[in-house]
């Protein structure tokens, strides 16, 4: 019997555990929220500035207020290779 790993089977599991999402369904909010915090900066920007113009603010409230959210933004970690993991660890 074969198990398939996921790389966020122990946050799947917490939100299974203590919430009333099934295992399914954390996997999907996990997907969808990863996804999310994974947009590049410039799509992001180009997103935001988008739906606050159909908000209907002007430039100069949308420019500020995007600058904040970037500042309070996740961002993805860089891919690294093995071997700049392993030098990460042993040195």
């Amino acid at each position: 019997m074969s198990t398939t790993w996921h790389p966020h089977e122990d946050l799947i599991a917490h939100l299974a555990r203590t919430s009333a999402l099934g295992p399914g369904e954390a996997a999907r909010v996990v997907a969808d929220v990863l996804a999310y915090f994974s947009e590049p900066v410039e799509e992001f920007v180009r997103r935001r500035h988008a739906e606050l113009r159909t908000k209907g603010l002007v430039n100069e409230e949308i420019f500020p207020r995007v600058a904040v959210e970037l500042a309070t933004r996740r961002v993805a970690a860089p891919e690294l290779s093995l071997r700049q993991l392993r030098r990460i660890v042993y040195g």
